[in-house]
């Protein structure tokens, strides 16, 4: 009699919560792959909700210009809809405010601005047929589409047969809303929501007032004139879905992304073309360093020592201070900071802590982490300006405080007054600069104050042979050997190690598709870090047995210009796989590519800094110098 009185309990008060459980659907701003410039829900004159409280957003989700918005469509958990008036609007297009509102509509559908909407922290998709029996899960759809003068339908107008108006505008104001739930099991009452699918849809409704979700589509005419309504309406279905777990709900947009299975592949590839062209190099460089380790020692002990040639001729020259020291100092100080912020933003990521579900935490623990690094930065630049034999130690702090920063935040500043003239979403608020102005000065500034301190207090890095007081003349070098050569030809191997995983890096920062593969992205970034090392300490060492002493700057920007062939794919990207239109959209894609740029220069030449530095100093630490 308990059993059977608790399964009754269960039962009355399973369907009270799930009668009374009201589901919320948000809007995020809308995006289109033919414009950088995403603007917010309420820019297009949707249907909006404004008794509801916003949901706070992070600093990553400011920065990439998200803006989350309560929405007035909401539903109860299990209990259908079928053709629920949302909203109707009207213009007359001898209003000039009205006529400007369906003129931006009409652009937004012109180049093919897609939804996103958020139902339960997932995304709401849209699933159709592609090439080969697959199916795509969109996390977003259209607003509606153009059909032009020709009759060509464009984008979303391809799925219809009745879209055949010429020069008209198609707009999908109703949407199918299919929620997929999960019963939990063996726990307390309730049910998990799995998945969101939407289907856009177009209905010409006979009255506006009361729509009835029939006959043919709705479009606008290019050149319409007068009145034109139009009546924003919904259906909703609830499916019980035993597959799906809620820990596995986003694995059906994730194995759908275009392309996963060929990224898997050409991962694959290039890691082991890359790890055999490392240890290639590392196996070349051991046996030859040996070799010549073991012949200059073996010199030094016969006492008619023939005269010294090759690296060790140059060995009181080589830890002569180099040009523009406090510069290199400076970019070395800035390059760490980047460095450590993105082995720790990777690792994390790695674990899981960065995944998309967590919106925007991936760029608010770079910038956060950014903040905390100063006093590496800082001990760095200071450390190495002083083993230059730098003195000005007030300019060297406040160029590796300002410098780089500095150049990064005017960029970023300017593209901001583009978007801000362009009213565009991604326009960072005037109180978020100042958020981040302040943890620039009154964080990152101090603590790289600190850190310059420390590196200022502590001797100067003690080299293994002394430096000639006169520099010794480089002899005649050949083309191979030459600073520029040498350069351009060491971020060939780097580039080639991370091009691939570029891409779909790209296509998610332009194109909008989910990156989620952290793993391998983790693993490239070892990759690079070793290619980068083995690239520059092999040509570190070609250049010395040149007699070529200048390795400090050659080192920096050998491994840097890594950056250089990453803005050159930047640019080939950009006019081969990208259709974005209008001069803003261009500025705002150069301009954010050279932020990308900058930082990936400093990064890469830190590395192959470093690499050089520590290979200099081991082989001339174990041969005996007289």
């Amino acid at each position: 009699i308990a059993s059977t009185f608790y399964a009754f309990l269960t039962t009355f008060f399973f369907f009270f919560l799930t009668k009374m459980s009201t589901i919320e659907l948000f809007v995020n701003r809308l995006d289109s792959v033919e414009s950088v410039l995403p603007y917010e829900y309420t820019a297009f004159d949707f249907c909006f909700e404004n008794t509801r409280k916003r949901p706070s957003e992070n600093l990553g989700q400011v920065l990439f210009g998200e803006r989350i918005e309560p929405s007035p469509y909401e539903f109860q958990f299990k209990k259908a809809a079928v053709c629920k008036k949302v909203c109707t609007k009207a213009y007359d297009t001898n209003i000039s405010s009205d006529k400007n509102k369906l003129d931006f509509l009409k652009k937004g559908m012109l180049l093919n601005y897609q939804h996103h909407w958020i139902v339960d922290n997932m995304p709401v998709t849209w699933c159709y047929d592609v090439e080969d029996g697959q199916k795509f899960c969109n996390p977003g759809f259209p607003i509606g589409c153009y059909v032009t003068e020709g009759g060509r339908a464009k984008d979303a107008c391809v799925v219809n047969s009745n879209f055949n108006e010429k020069d008209a505008f198609y707009i999908f104001n109703h949407v199918d809303i299919t929620i997929h739930y999960h019963v939990i099991e063996n726990e307390q009452l309730g049910a998990r929501l799995v998945a969101a699918k939407i289907e856009p849809k177009s209905y010409a409704n006979s009255d506006d007032e009361s729509p009835d979700c029939s006959g043919g589509p709705k479009f606008l005419k290019s050149k319409h004139s007068g009145i034109f309504k139009i009546s924003y309406t919904y259906s909703v279905n609830f499916v019980e879905d035993k597959k799906i777990r809620w820990a596995s709900r986003w694995d059906y947009i994730l194995e759908s992304m275009p392309h996963t299975n060929i990224q898997w592949f050409s991962i694959m590839n290039s890691l082991v073309i890359v790890l055999f062209l490392s240890g290639m190099v590392a196996m070349i460089m051991l046996r030859t360093l040996h070799k010549d380790i073991a012949r200059y020692n073996q010199m030094d002990s016969v006492e008619d020592a023939q005269e010294e040639f090759g690296w060790k001729l140059v060995h009181g020259d080589v830890f002569r201070p180099p040009r523009k020291g406090m510069l290199l100092s400076v970019f070395l100080g800035s390059g760490t900071q980047i460095f450590i912020m993105t082995f720790v933003t990777l690792f994390f990521a790695c674990l899981g802590f960065l995944s998309p579900a967590n919106r925007g935490a991936l760029m608010t623990c770079a910038v956060v982490l950014w903040v905390l690094l100063g006093t590496p930065a800082g001990y760095v630049a200071a450390r190495l300006y002083k083993s230059f034999g730098g003195e000005k130690w007030k300019t060297n702090v406040l160029l590796t405080s300002f410098l780089c920063p500095g150049v990064v935040f005017a960029d970023f500043f300017v593209m901001n007054l583009i978007l801000w003239g362009e009213g565009s979403s991604a326009a960072m608020p005037f109180g978020t600069l100042v958020a981040i102005l302040a943890l620039w000065f009154c964080i990152s500034v101090p603590l790289t104050f600190i850190g310059a301190y420390f590196g200022f207090k502590r001797a100067g890095i003690e080299h293994p042979v002394r430096t000639n007081q006169i520099p010794r003349q480089i002899p005649e070098q050949s083309f191979y050997t030459k600073p520029l050569p040498g350069i351009v030809m060491g971020g060939i191997l780097p580039f080639g190690c991370i091009f691939i995983q570029l891409f779909f890096i790209l296509n998610s920062i332009w194109s909008h598709q989910m990156y989620y593969m952290f793993g391998f992205l983790f693993l490239v970034f070892i990759i690079l870090v070793i290619t980068c090392s083995e690239a520059t300490i092999l040509l570190c060492y070609f250049h010395l047995c040149a007699e070529d002493y200048h390795w400090q700057w050659r080192s920096f920007l050998t491994s840097g210009f890594t950056a250089v062939y990453f803005l050159v794919y930047a640019i080939h990207y950009f006019f081969s796989k990208l259709q974005i239109t209008g001069l803003a959209s261009t500025i705002l894609y150069f301009g954010y590519t050279m932020i990308m740029a900058l930082i990936f220069f400093l990064f890469t030449g830190t590395i192959g800094f470093f690499a050089c530095f520590w290979f200099v100093t081991k082989i001339y630490s174990v041969v005996k110098v007289d």
